[in-house]
């Protein structure tokens, strides 16, 4: 069976010294440097494959510290504590001797409770129904993903006529691949920069860190399998050179699966 070129792109290899070693991928660049999104999911990766781990992921928070430049790079991943049910977990990018990434993952047992979606999916047309954009992003991390915008999309005309940052997209892998908490961490930061949308004008930006909020468990993306996630994104504030954005995934069953909230910087 052909590899997937997300699993590619996550592949880690165990080292002598506890470390893993990694490579970005070209197959989801950015207009500079690597994809952030399969950066995350790198880095929630070495706590996924670590013989230690406990449970499932409920958290992930990452700290761009500096431009993940194309090319290898090392992770560390260590358990900061056990508990009963919960782990914490510190891990760090390093790349040619400097940190370029720092990260906490909270995994956890989850148990069966009294359970409800407060935030419902909102009502949108089926993804079926929805066309997919008439003109292909040339971005190569954008190919990775077959996404149909139902409203908020990237503007075919950047003339500062932007009103909302609202989007809602419907958005799976390309091709599609059966979710797991990896790939869950990647879509979770696929939404175009919110100052893109609102003022339809290309500005410099960078997202400084973003947390990932898991509300589905194991099976919930098992059998999600590789069907769409309807995604909605907006911001809550743009201010001396920082935005917002905060962003929601179901499935199509209407599960919410995760939660997110992210800060990113940009420059007029």
């Amino acid at each position: 069976m052909k590899t997937h070129p997300f699993d590619k792109a996550i592949k880690l290899v165990a080292q002598d010294d506890g470390t893993w070693l990694g490579h970005t991928s070209a197959a989801y660049g950015n207009m500079v440097g690597p994809f952030g999104g399969v950066t995350a999911a790198q880095a929630l990766n070495a706590v996924l494959v670590h013989p230690q781990l406990l449970g499932e992921p409920i958290s992930l928070t990452v700290n761009f510290a500096a431009a993940v430049a194309n090319g290898p790079f090392s992770v560390q991943a260590r358990a900061a504590r056990t508990n009963r049910s919960t782990q914490h977990w510190i891990v760090e990018m390093i790349q040619a001797g400097q940190t370029v990434l720092t990260a906490t993952v909270v995994t956890a047992v989850r148990r069966e409770t009294w359970s409800l979606d407060e935030e419902s999916m909102p009502a949108c047309p089926l993804p079926e129904h929805v066309s997919l954009p008439k003109t292909p992003n040339p971005i190569e991390f954008v190919k990775r993903y077959e996404m149909r915008p139902i409203m908020g999309g990237m503007p075919e005309v950047w003339d500062a006529s932007g009103h909302s940052s609202l989007s809602q997209l419907w958005v799976r892998d390309e091709p599609p691949r059966p979710l797991d908490f990896a790939a869950l961490s990647a879509i979770a930061d696929i939404f175009f920069p919110r100052v893109f949308i609102r003022r339809s004008t290309l500005v410099p930006v960078g997202t400084v860190s973003m947390t990932v909020y898991f509300h589905a468990n194991g099976q919930q993306l098992k059998d999600t399998g590789s069907g769409y996630l309807l995604g909605q994104a907006r911001a809550q504030a743009f201010r001396n050179g920082f935005f917002d954005q905060t962003s929601q995934l179901w499935n199509e069953a209407g599960s919410l699966l995760v939660t997110t909230h992210q800060v990113v910087y940009y420059k007029e």
